[in-house]
């Protein structure tokens, strides 16, 4: 026991820390603590009072003061007067949440090492997962060939500035940093990474919400034009290839998918050409047409019918096509070019759109609209199709108000 200590002085100690741990509690005024705070330093500066001393002087500083407000308690900012509702009525409850508060306010590094207990209790490598664990986990989904292009994507320089980087420390700095460099399929691939890190949960929430993501300007793709077509195969001296380019033309087909064709995907009997697509696994089937097949005519019997063009990589068939359209000085056109077109030709004929679908292997109406978006479909005159009516080369669908029309809902035929 301290020397200097007195046992009346104690008493007083008691009864001020009391009031003032009360006034405290109560976000009382400051003045009327630090005047209390006086009193007891000049009852008796023992050890445990200059602790206690210090312990209210601490508190003095702190940003926001708790207030009840009939039954409700709420939070007075000290420095912009703003007050807030806890809306909680229980006082234990209210004291954390202030406490919390104030901890925040004054120490971010300790707000920090809270939130990663936390979040390690339920997981324990929250703390240690890095974006390179999101990136393998991403480019090991998909087919074969979707996997090549996010791993290519993801080796891209701008992945650098995040690949080693725990996801909980991930700001949106770092995001808008690396979708600003990483080009429009960069930016793409790394956005899905984002929500797939949230859906497996390996993320507590958006790093950046949806409407904050950047816009990227796509460039606008469009079809082949039988112009082209023509030029590309005029100057085309390889048998092979150029017959490779009418197989596309005619079908539609992806450049893979038309490489890999083999004699056993024609079926002379029923005069079709069936084939599974690479990318998504889905069968599509063509009816084979005077055109089609005096492509096909041309090409061997059995086994490959590119023999040489289906070991050949992707990469190795684009580049001798870009070659191909530079020479020729045509811009803006791949050898992908060749779908958009069928899409587009098909909207112009007024093929139905089901039918493009399956032909294109398009699961989706809307990615299969993006094909021929670019289409201009020239609608036929009213009169014509009235004059067509009279000349009964058009079937009239029954109208509703005949009598044969409600003779056959009476009846319920």
């Amino acid at each position: 026991m301290d020397s200097d200590w007195q046992p009346d002085g104690g008493a007083k100690n008691a009864q001020l820390s009391e009031k003032v741990s009360e006034k405290r509690a109560m976000g009382g005024n400051s003045a009327t603590i630090a005047f209390n705070c006086s009193q007891l330093s000049q009852n008796s500066l023992t050890g445990w009072n200059a602790r206690l001393l210090a312990s209210e002087q601490t508190y003095m500083k702190q940003r926001f003061y708790l207030f009840k407000r009939g039954e409700v308690y709420y939070l007075q900012d000290g420095l912009t007067g703003k007050q807030h509702s806890l809306q909680t009525r229980n006082r234990t409850e209210a004291e954390r949440l202030w406490h919390a508060r104030n901890e925040a306010t004054a120490s971010p590094g300790l707000n920090r090492a809270l939130a990663r207990v936390y979040l390690s209790a339920n997981d324990s490598k929250m703390l240690t997962r890095t974006w390179q664990d999101v990136i393998d986990e991403f480019c090991s989904r998909g087919q074969p060939q979707t996997q090549a292009f996010r791993k290519r994507k993801a080796g891209q320089q701008a992945f650098a500035l995040i690949r080693r980087k725990p996801l909980v420390e991930t700001t949106a700095e770092d995001v808008l940093a690396l979708v600003k460099t990483a080009g429009v399929m960069g930016s793409a691939c790394f956005r899905s990474m984002h929500n797939l890190a949230i859906g497996l949960g390996w993320l507590p929430g958006p790093i950046l919400s949806p409407k904050l993501w950047p816009t990227n300007q796509v460039q606008i793709k469009r079809g082949i034009t039988l112009e082209e077509h023509s030029k590309i195969l005029a100057a085309e001296m390889n048998p092979e290839r150029r017959l490779y380019y009418d197989m596309l033309w005619e079908t539609g087909t992806s450049q893979s998918d038309a490489a890999t064709l083999h004699a056993e995907n024609i079926d002379w009997t029923n005069r079709l050409l069936h084939y599974r697509r690479m990318k998504t696994g889905t069968s599509a089937c063509l009816a084979i047409g005077p055109r089609l097949e005096g492509i096909l005519r041309a090409l061997p019997a059995k086994g490959p019918l590119f023999p040489s063009l289906g070991v050949t990589t992707v990469n190795a068939r684009s580049a001798e096509f870009w070659r191909r359209c530079k020479l020729l000085s045509l811009r803006g056109i791949s050898l992908h070019s060749y779908r958009y077109a069928w899409a587009e030709r098909a909207k112009v004929a007024g093929y139905p759109e089901r039918f493009a679908q399956e032909a294109l292997g398009h699961n989706s109406k809307a990615v299969h609209r993006a094909y021929a978006r670019r289409a201009q479909a020239t609608i036929p005159s009213l009169e014509e199709y009235q004059n067509q009516r009279a000349e009964k080369k058009i079937i009239a669908l029954p109208s509703i108000d005949t009598p044969n029309h409600q003779n056959q809902t009476a009846s319920g035929t």
